[in-house]
């Protein structure tokens, strides 16, 4: 390391400082400022304070619903010019999210010009599009003026901005909000301000209501571009629960018939957030490289509203498999998160359930009931003041105008007079000639009298808990009125369903015609597929010394299971066996099966069924056959072998009882019911040897009795009765079979 540098010579009032403290606390500061002036939204009125500065800057120009429009660079230049040091394009592209429609479902900003698309296209430049505010930012503005909320100095201290907007409106929630600070993120998908407001009336009356209970009024949230929520409602519990969590939405779709048989996909919605330029570009490229066998077309046939046709490949495909291919494959299903990180009273990041983010509000709300209250009540007060003041000189008008015409003082002279305030006095003063008139002097007393009723009704609302949370109800139904289900506004578009349950289902195979099939598998693991379902097989022809192992019908739509020697499981396709006209191909070639491991059986797979798997020590167990297919050449591994033994037979459990046999030639019986189902193991121990294993194992039922073929191809049967010397319990020995079991020690002969 080197020599420390000293400080330069004759450096007074340099001071030293550790690098280390000083881009901790630099870094710090910065990233504070980025969570609290940047990206996470207020919990009160839902805004970041650039949109909160937009919608101030819009007051103020006087942009409200029914005035006219102002260009969008006028407001830009007052933001930054006033409220907001940052770059202009950054406050603009802040503007035009609040005014379109499919980004925010109630937009804040009514727009003329282009304000982009849902295709992804950006909006013109500031110049050309113009601006006002819409009824919903009117509603979060509601009452500024009334001292509803705190005010600070901006930037340059030249200005007041407000801290937070009243917010008559459940923003946070309705609109929903998307950021990325230092170390924490936001994200709050939209919903139904309707729901809100029941779930806010419901809050009111039942303080300790949980975002469970609230899911009764909001079931999920509502996207302005619609679309179908397929989430699990359990998980949707979770995520309100929480405040962490996400959504699977699906575009809504259906099917139209076009003639002769034909039809097309019509897609409608598309999920939130996804340009729809983008999505048919993707769509388009996976269809080019052929990784959607079952469709032939797509095309944006959209105008005002989304039409997105898709045409099938074929008329023969079924839809829904069409769109489950789609939806695995595209943006047409999108997963939104759900991260309600806010910033609590404004001041501290939290991430909030269901329940506290609504409560966040209704306080927000009663605050800013009390000080609009609070303020209005000083309004009355004064002017109260004044009317009293006007009262008591109309008594004796011939002396007030004496004393203004005769006094050198007149003000100190009728406070003196009348005990008058100073107010009062200069309001006397102020009062025209042509007000007084004995009309006046009724109006006034018909408006003191109205003022005295409303302040009473004022102390009584402030001095009353239950009177401010009927007033805030009040409020919230009269918002709900405008925004509900019968409004074009308010009417929920996202609905919600259950995903239809295909399956691990492979689209590929979904093209596949069903045809019936015959699978020959050989001794030397060998394998093809002959058309049709052939009994006959004594014709086909082996290669070498090679000949058959199994055969059994199946389809083209079928799988086709392998058991290795060491214990996997291999899944082939039916219809990508090789033809009956050769000798077929070795399984090899289809599965990585390991060096040295050998095929010990082929067989169809049937969903639903069971399998019981044994190795060559006598060790087995009972699966599912669902849970053995393997999705990749690689193979599964089912039973768990060691170097000295291998997988041995797997047999269908189709019955009540076990029968295995040894290399002994001892046969043992025993119930099914004492070996376990398990996905995958070394298994329990079936049969007990001295020397050699297993031979070969079946389940029967054992009232249909044992049977067996004998190598002639003979059935035997074996009553229940006379099993009863070879029935026992799993891990006996057992005892030589019966007469007429085969000397192969197979129940195949």
């Amino acid at each position: 390391m080197g020599k420390p540098v000293d400080p330069p010579a004759g450096g007074e009032g340099v001071e030293s400082i550790d690098l280390k403290s000083a881009l901790e606390e630099r870094y710090l500061a910065y990233a504070l400022s980025t969570i609290m002036h940047r990206a996470l939204p207020d919990a009160r009125d839902g805004l970041k304070p650039v949109h909160r500065r937009i919608l101030h800057a819009m007051r103020l120009l006087r942009l409200d619903p029914g005035s006219a429009f102002k260009k969008c660079a006028r407001i830009v230049g007052d933001v930054i010019g006033k409220f907001h040091p940052h770059g202009d394009q950054a406050v603009y592209d802040a503007l035009v999210r609040l005014a379109q429609d499919f980004a925010q479902r109630y937009p804040l900003v009514d727009g003329q010009g282009n304000f982009g698309n849902i295709d992804g296209d950006g909006a013109a430049a500031y110049r050309y599009t113009e601006a006002r505010m819409t009824d919903v930012a009117r509603l979060l503005l509601d009452g500024i003026d009334e001292d509803a909320v705190d005010f600070r100095d901006t930037y340059n201290g030249e200005d007041e901005e407000p801290v937070v907007l009243p917010a008559a409106f459940p923003n946070l929630l309705a609109n929903g909000s998307q950021g990325i600070a230092v170390g924490m993120a936001t994200s709050i998908p939209p919903h139904n301000a309707a729901e809100l407001c029941d779930a806010a009336l419901y809050l009111i009356t039942h303080p300790t209501a949980t975002s469970d209970q609230l899911m009764t009024f909001v079931p999920g949230p509502d996207f302005p571009t619609g679309g179908i929520i397929v989430e699990a409602r359990a998980s949707i519990l979770e995520t309100y629960r929480t405040g962490r969590g996400s959504f699977r939405v699906r575009a809504r779709w259906h099917k139209e018939e076009v003639g002769r048989g034909g039809w097309v996909i019509v897609v409608t919605e598309i999920p939130y957030l996804v340009p729809k330029a983008r999505l048919i570009e993707k769509t388009a490229e996976l269809l080019n490289e052929r990784k959607l066998p079952m469709l032939a077309d797509i095309r944006d046939e959209s105008a005002e509203d989304v039409r997105i046709v898709l045409e099938p490949r074929s008329r023969t495909v079924d839809p829904a498999l069409l769109m489950e291919a789609l939806f695995k494959l595209t943006e047409l299903e999108s997963r939104i998160p759900m991260n309600m990180n806010v910033l609590s009273g404004g001041v501290v990041p939290r991430v909030l359930g269901l329940n506290e983010a609504l409560r966040e509000w209704l306080d927000h709300r009663r605050v800013v009931l009390q000080r609009r209250s609070a303020f209005r009540l000083a309004q009355i007060e004064k002017r109260l003041e004044i009317l009293r003041g006007l009262l008591i000189v109309y008594l004796d008008l011939d002396k007030v105008i004496k004393i203004i015409r005769e006094e050198d003082e007149p003000k100190a002279e009728l406070m003196r007079f009348f005990e008058l305030t100073d107010n009062q006095a200069e309001a006397i003063l102020n009062t025209r000639l042509r007000s007084l008139r004995k009309l006046e002097e009724m109006e006034l007393k018909r408006e003191l009298d109205n003022l005295v009723k409303e302040k009473d009704e004022i102390d009584a609302l402030l001095a009353s808990g239950d009177k401010q949370w009927k007033t805030i109800a009040w409020q919230i139904r009269e918002v709900k009125k405008s925004f509900g289900p019968e409004t074009p506004l308010g009417k929920r578009r996202t609905s919600f369903a259950d995903a239809p349950d295909v399956g691990d289902f492979d689209i590929a195979e979904a093209m596949v015609e069903r045809e019936p099939l015959t699978v020959v598998a050989t001794q030397k693991g060998w394998i093809r597929a002959l058309k049709g379902h052939v009994q006959d097989l004594s014709t086909l022809q082996f290669k070498g010394d090679d000949a058959l192992k199994t055969a059994f019908f199946s389809e083209t739509t079928a799988k086709v299971l392998v058991l290795a020697t060491n214990g996997k499981v291999y899944t082939l396709d039916a219809a990508k066996l090789p033809g009956g006209r050769g000798f077929g191909d070795p399984i090899r070639l289809m599965a990585d099966i390991d060096e040295g491991a050998d095929i010990v059986d082929v067989w169809p797979y049937k969903a639903g069924g069971k399998l019981l798997f044994v190795s060559t020590e006598g060790r087995g167990f009972v699966a599912l056959a669902d849970d053995v297919v393997a999705n990749t050449r690689k193979g599964r591994q089912v039973l768990n072998v060691d170097a000295k033994h291998k997988a041995a037979l797997v047999t269908p459990v189709e019955g009540d009882h076990v029968a295995v046999v040894g290399e002994n030639r001892k046969l043992l019986a025993f119930p099914l019911d004492q070996v376990p189902e398990m996905g995958r193991g070394k298994g329990v121990r079936l049969q007990r040897y001295k020397d050699g294993g297993v031979s070969d194992a079946k389940v029967f039922r054992l009232e249909d009795g044992l049977t067996w073929l004998d190598t002639s191809g003979r059935t035997w049967t074996v009553s229940a009765a006379d099993l009863k010397d070879w029935l026992g319990n799993r891990a006996e020995s057992g005892r030589l079979p019966p007469k007429g079991f085969p000397k192969t020690n197979r129940f195949k002969g």
